[in-house]
């Protein structure tokens, strides 16, 4: 769903930016409190993750695809403030380095698919956990409807702002229609892709997914034939902070196996907004991305004449990119939360 130059009016465009970067100021903020030293290289990997996944467009319906929008995942998985952060990285590595979704939309894109995503989901995700039992398939489950939900509220929003700003005259009934019923499906795959990930992370360090802090499955035991609770005890070393050097790798070769070798066999129909746009008029004044000339541009690498390999390298350059710049950011963030204390100190003394 990324919004391309010429969609947007400036004015609004300018509005959409301001909105983007109050919104990355407050998560910077916020994201201080949910990370640390074991979730701050994750947040970077979360941000990769989501990169390499959204080259996986998958078909939805006749001549249209879809992809992952990434803000249920990482809501749930490093916070809501986090959440922002990483589909933001992942915004301005395709804006800039991949010519994906235009530079002077880019306050239209974080808004509509990081900030409407990330907080619907989070909003939906909670309020399904006082209703279900604490357990982790609760999780899985609220992660799954509330991945669902957030597809079509971020169609919704690009509508609502198209209706304020929109470069072309149409018809903003058939747009909504149009926007919100192919994003129901392609909620469905997010939805699926969301809830596979946060089971499999759960399922093996549970401790590292947020959504589930608080949660835990008590230990079994058989006493005379039946199972009963065991006695509570201290945390164990992996549950209290272990090793995350694992699960780092694993997540990594997979970003990099999905970006470089499964993305070639992405659909290569037009996604929801490009379908909803050509056969709506909407991209009636688009316009050429400033970065179309970049060695990178369309997910390829200039001068590369085997597709597959080009598709491949730029898979792989894209994820490292945002596995560097995402853990640059999100070290940083945690590096001025555990100096704060140390100055306060300080200036008492």
């Amino acid at each position: 769903m990324h919004v391309p130059d010429g969609f947007i009016n400036a004015p609004v465009s300018v509005a959409a930016g301001v909105a983007a970067a109050a919104a990355v100021a407050v998560s910077l903020r916020g994201a201080r409190r949910e990370l640390d030293e074991r979730t701050a290289p994750l947040a970077g990997l979360v941000a990769a993750f989501i990169f390499a996944v959204q080259m996986l467009n998958f078909p939805v319906a006749a001549g249209t695809s879809g992809h992952l929008l990434g803000g249920a995942l990482a809501a749930i998985l490093v916070g809501p403030y986090t959440g922002v952060l990483c589909v933001s990285v992942v915004l301005l590595m395709q804006g800039i380095l991949f010519a994906d979704g235009g530079l002077t939309a880019l306050g239209v894109n974080i808004t509509v698919m990081g900030v409407v995503t990330v907080v619907t989901a989070h909003l939906l995700f909670r309020g399904l956990l006082r209703l279900l039992p604490p357990t982790r398939r609760s999780v899985t489950t609220a992660g799954f409807v509330a991945a669902l939900l957030s597809v079509p509220a971020s169609a919704a929003a690009f509508t609502a702002v198209y209706a304020v700003g929109g470069t072309t005259d149409v018809s903003l009934g058939k747009v909504l229609t149009a926007m919100v019923g192919v994003h129901v499906l392609i909620g469905i795959g997010e939805a699926v892709i969301t809830a596979a990930t946060v089971g499999a992370v759960i399922a093996v360090r549970p401790d590292l997914v947020h959504g589930a802090r608080g949660l835990a499955t008590p230990l079994k035991l058989r006493v005379d034939g039946a199972l009963v609770d065991a006695p509570a005890t201290a945390p164990q070393p992996a549950a209290a902070g272990g090793s995350t050097k694992k699960v780092w790798a694993t997540g990594l070769v997979t970003a990099l196996v999905l970006a470089g070798f499964v993305s070639f066999y992405a659909s290569a129909d037009p996604d929801g907004l490009e379908k909803v746009a050509a056969d709506n008029g909407i991209d009636a004044k688009a316009e050429e991305h400033a970065a179309a000339g970049s060695p990178l541009a369309d997910y390829g690498v200039k001068d590369v004449e085997d597709a597959r390999l080009s598709g491949g390298l730029a898979g792989v350059i894209g994820v490292g990119v945002t596995v560097v710049a995402g853990t640059g950011i999100f070290w940083a963030a945690r590096r001025r939360t555990s100096d704060e204390p140390t100055a306060t100190s300080a200036q008492v003394v």
